[in-house]
């Protein structure tokens, strides 16, 4: 296995549409994207295969809850030891405006548990691509907002955003990541606009 591209999560049918799944869409939407094998479970995931451009690549979305999340990629990536530079993780974030999208290597969580739990079992040197979902609205909680389904009118800049996430994929796997995400904007441009 070449990467592992690997989305956060909580798992369940509840969770399905919330905020703090951005990530596990994300992965979906690029697994079918590049038809990649039927959904098992493995590594305390469930994961399914495929190429990209000729890159063999696992993805996989933990299902150990977002806290315990580094317990599930760590398992992956010993079993194809595969090392920290060649895993990218998928997930949200409320420090970025609604519908931005963002990729670093490196850096730090910003409170984001699963992020948090995958640092202590990986270490920092893996590709992160933030999916902004905005700061909940009049000083809402903000373990409450992730944990709300995205509302209707989100739906209409998210869906987009994860189909340009998935075409685009081919450049995230080959490192070119700053096309990646010109591409997305040109594609899938944000509700409005503003600075993260």
């Amino acid at each position: 296995m070449d990467q592992v591209l690997v989305g956060l999560g909580n798992p369940g049918a509840a969770h399905a549409r919330q905020r703090h799944n951005a990530g596990f869409m994300a992965l979906s939407s690029i697994a079918a994207e590049h038809r990649f094998g039927r959904t098992r479970q493995r590594f305390r995931g469930a994961i399914r295969s495929g190429r990209i451009d000729g890159v063999s690549v696992l993805a996989l979305c933990p299902l150990t809850w977002m806290n315990r999340s580094g317990d599930s990629v760590s398992l992956a990536c010993r079993f194809y030891k595969v090392p920290p530079a060649r895993v990218t993780v998928f997930y949200d974030d409320l420090d970025l405006a609604a519908g931005k999208v963002r990729v670093r290597r490196g850096g730090g969580s910003g409170g984001h548990r699963g992020i948090d739990s995958i640092d202590r079992c990986l270490g920092r040197d893996y590709r992160r691509v933030r999916i902004g979902i905005g700061r909940p609205p009049h000083g809402d909680a903000a373990e409450r907002y992730v944990l709300r389904d995205f509302g209707r009118a989100e739906l209409e800049w998210l869906q987009p955003l994860l189909a340009a996430m998935a075409a685009s994929a081919p450049l995230l796997v080959s490192g070119e990541d700053d096309r990646f995400m010109n591409r997305v904007v040109l594609d899938a441009p944000p509700p409005s606009a503003g600075g993260d």
